[in-house]
């Protein structure tokens, strides 16, 4: 198993402490610093004041500012290409899908899901 925050540093959004605490284990598990943040907003004033984040995952459904408005945001500046993002969201709707992807997200991920499905996914990134 990789050193803790080997990986480099990794920010989990969702308005649940109960999912931010279980895909924060499952990324600390895979060797990567965890932050975390309770709505969009917040998520992306810690990704501003932490350029080193390489990974963000996302829920859709949030206050104040929601997944899909984080994604946009994010793309909209160019100083935060390099972040990969994964949406991982109830939403399981193709078109939902289709949207978080247009809006720039990386990877999406339908809950519920397994330890296995977010390694695969961040393989998928070149992230593992």
């Amino acid at each position: 198993m990789s050193a803790r925050g080997a990986r480099g540093r990794a920010l989990v959004v969702d308005d649940s402490r109960a999912m931010r605490l279980i895909v924060g284990q499952i990324l600390r598990d895979l060797g990567f610093d965890v932050a975390e943040a309770g709505h969009g907003q917040e998520a992306l004033d810690r990704l501003r004041d932490a350029r080193d984040t390489r990974l963000v995952l996302v829920d859709w459904n949030m206050p104040v500012m929601d997944g899909l408005e984080f994604v946009r945001a994010v793309r909209a500046d160019r100083g935060l290409d390099p972040v990969r993002v994964v949406v991982v969201s109830t939403e399981t709707e193709a078109a939902q899908v289709g949207r978080a992807l247009a809006a720039g997200a990386n990877e999406y991920v339908m809950k519920p899901f397994t330890r296995d499905v977010i390694a695969g996914k961040l393989e998928l990134l070149g992230l593992s």
